[in-house]
């Protein structure tokens, strides 16, 4: 028998009393002040809004501390202390309604107007109330208590009304013991597995930019590597460069977002790295696509087969035998960026025209050369994908964990009255 289940048949044999947030909690709104109010200044009130809770960990964040004049009042129940739950009050998005951060220590902060604070009176551990409010038992209350045709309020009706349960402290603090050592554990692990994958990452781009690198890279590879002994039969002379107007077709495409289709059986390509469906295809083909505005030099897509395209989306196709199309996918990766961005049109977003594309160089080695630099870099490139794809899961499966855990361990046997 574990210590909670020990504390429980001590102290809670016969179930434990529910009751009203309002009779166990204060419920306090935040200042409420002027656009008028707000200073660049350091010398005045720092205030907390919503965008300072981090919605992925309820926890809280300091960036873009709003600061407000020192002639707004403040009451004292305003200020922020050590065990305060900071809560998003009112948000037009029903995401960040409820969301809560737990304040550790007191600061010499307060919060706005759209926000919250729930303060703990006796009998109350206020990380067992932080748990609960991340947990099923607000969020069921907030679907039935929120009218979500209007902006969403957390009045203090809402916030009172909530019935949460209320064990004996011994057992709130047990409860809290093993949710944080939960949350510690993950949070190290999350940090240790995006560290991993960042660090991967890395290692992936160096060694795509120094295998694309023919000025002088190549002659650090050990002598017995295939690639430096291709480079040294094929091209010892060096590697000849091209503009890609000379071995490619550049175009756009003619469709629209609407044309866009969630079941659409060919892949449409837009100007963002999301891939969107069409049922219809404009084009059969092997092609490197990139998009006309927005996320220039940083979005490439490499595609075979039919696909759709949007009427400000690039796609560039290989006329020329010679070129293995994955290779010019991952050289445009390494250095288109910084060449289109010396000759982007800055208007009202930054865009490129089709003579820039087709200007560009790129390194034209042997076509052996070419499919050994595509084999080493799809290699490492699988490796690095399936930890993209991996690590996130990891992460989002141990969420699911603790969240599993904590709404197990927060519901009781109600006592009978």
């Amino acid at each position: 028998m574990s210590k909670l289940d020990e504390l429980i048949a001590e102290l809670c044999p016969d179930g434990v009393e529910y009751g009203e947030l309002g009779k166990v909690c204060d419920y306090i709104r935040g200042v409420t002040y002027n656009k008028s109010n707000e200073t660049k200044g350091e010398s005045g009130l720092r205030l907390l809004r919503a965008n300072n809770i981090t919605l992925s960990t309820n926890t809280l964040n300091f960036d873009d501390v709003k600061i407000i004049d020192k002639s707004v009042k403040v009451k004292d129940s305003q200020w922020l202390k050590a065990g305060d739950i900071l809560i998003c009050a009112g948000s037009g998005s029903r995401d960040h309604i409820g969301k809560v951060a737990f304040v550790d220590i007191d600061i010499d902060y307060t919060f706005g107007g759209f926000m919250g604070v729930l303060r703990v009176k006796s009998h109350l551990d206020s990380r067992f109330l932080f748990h609960i409010l991340t947990g099923s038992i607000f969020s069921k209350h907030l679907d039935v208590s929120l009218d979500t045709s209007t902006i969403n309020n957390l009045n203090a009706t809402v916030m009172n009304t909530l019935i949460i349960p209320l064990p004996p402290v011994e057992v709130q603090r047990e409860i809290v013991r093993i949710l944080d050592n939960f949350t510690e554990l993950t949070a190290e692990l999350t940090a240790e597995l995006t560290a991993e994958l960042t660090a991967r990452k890395k290692q992936y781009e160096y060694y795509r930019d120094f295998l694309l690198n023919f000025d002088s890279n190549l002659e650090k590879l050990p002598v017995s590597n295939k690639l430096r002994k291709l480079v040294a039969e094929l091209c010892p002379d060096g590697v000849e460069y091209v503009l890609l107007k000379q071995i490619a077709e550049v175009g756009t495409g003619n469709s629209d977002r609407v044309n866009a289709t969630d079941d659409g059986e060919y892949p449409f390509y837009v100007r963002s790295k999301t891939i969107f469906r069409s049922n219809r295809y404009l084009f059969d083909e092997e092609a490197i696509v990139i998009p006309g505005e927005g996320g220039i030099g940083d979005i490439f897509h490499y595609v075979k087969g039919k696909y759709d395209l949007h009427q400000r989306a690039y796609r560039i196709h290989f006329f020329d035998k010679e070129v293995n199309t994955k290779y010019a996918y991952y050289y445009l990766a390494t250095s288109f960026r910084k060449f289109i961005m010396m000759r982007a049109v800055n208007a009202t977003v930054t865009s490129i025209r089709k003579p820039m594309i087709e200007d560009f160089p790129i390194p034209l080695p042997p076509l052996p050369i070419q499919q050994e630099i595509v084999r080493i870099l799809d290699n490492f490139s699988k490796l690095t994908n399936d930890l993209t794809c991996g690590i996130p899961a990891e992460i989002e499966a141990r969420r699911k964990q603790y969240e599993y855990y904590r709404d197990k361990l927060l519901t009781f046997k109600e006592a009978s009255s």
